[in-house]
């Protein structure tokens, strides 16, 4: 659908102004084909991250019963790893069957999800060291304070 609906704007645009869209075209193509090389190790970095790390293995660490060891490893493990949502959510569902905290999952998934250490090199390349980091630092924020919250509402964590 989001190839149709590209197509369809990229026609209206084309009547509007034929030599800018041409241009544009050019121009997105000649990007695409200079960023190629990073997106392609991108996908094998996850692809062989993805294959090191596996299910058995992941609920090894994260449901061992050693609770702030549990955590800091799903944040690590979230922080280096990729994977899209549709991937990620029933990922943790199984890994919640097996009994690994609430906590745990949040910030294994929130991390995964917001931060990107597998990603850096592409967020380096179009925005810069500076942003990349800034952006990776806030997304671990992020999580910290999402895991936290997910602790105090499931009474894993006690304030008290």
């Amino acid at each position: 659908m989001l190839y149709q609906i590209s197509i369809f704007i990229i026609a209206i645009l084309f009547l509007l102004d034929k030599d800018k869209t041409i241009k544009g075209l050019k121009l997105g193509c000649k990007k695409l084909t200079k960023n190629l090389a990073v997106f392609l190790n991108m996908i094998i970095l996850v692809a062989i991250s993805l294959y090191f790390i596996s299910d058995e293995l992941i609920i090894n660490y994260l449901g061992n019963g050693n609770y702030l060891l549990n955590l800091i490893f799903a944040i690590s493990v979230g922080s280096i790893s990729f994977m899209p949502g549709f991937i990620a959510f029933p990922l943790a569902g199984v890994l919640l069957d097996k009994g690994v905290s609430y906590t745990v999952l949040a910030s294994f998934t929130t991390t995964m999800m917001m931060v990107g250490i597998l990603t850096y090199p592409i967020e380096k390349e179009f925005f810069g060291h500076k942003v990349a980091i800034t952006r990776n630092l806030v997304g671990l924020a992020i999580a910290l304070i999402v895991s936290a919250i997910v602790a105090m509402v499931y009474g894993e964590v006690k304030l008290i």
